[in-house]
């Protein structure tokens, strides 16, 4: 069902663990639930990240990346190892960004690449 992968593809900043560990506490999710990392077909550059709370389905990796329980399909390391996830709480933008090396180009938006 679920591989426990000792080594993570992917990183958070700070930012990024303080939010997400506030968002999993608002909305009451029980240990079962972990953050879903992956990749999907679409956006304007024809990949879009995914990021959201989720159960553990089949084929499955699973990651403790500072203490955040962190589901990721095996396939979609490829895509995303090396990315690190930030936090932006500014006055001009808020929200997760994706800094990824494998990204050949992105759009304006920050949640769709290309390979």
């Amino acid at each position: 069902m679920s591989t426990v992968v000792e080594t993570a593809p992917v990183t958070f900043t700070e930012g990024a663990v303080k939010e997400l560990i506030k968002l999993k506490d608002q909305q009451e999710l029980g240990d079962d639930f972990g953050l879903r990392i992956g990749v999907e077909g679409g956006g304007c550059s024809g990949m879009s990240y995914v990021l959201g709370f989720d159960q553990l389905k089949d084929g499955d990796h699973t990651y403790y990346i500072n203490d955040i329980k962190v589901y990721m399909h095996k396939a979609h390391g490829l895509y995303l190892a090396g990315m690190q996830i930030d936090f932006s709480d500014g006055l001009n933008a808020r929200g997760f960004t994706f800094n990824n090396p494998n990204a050949a180009s992105t759009c304006g938006c920050g949640t769709s690449f290309s390979v």
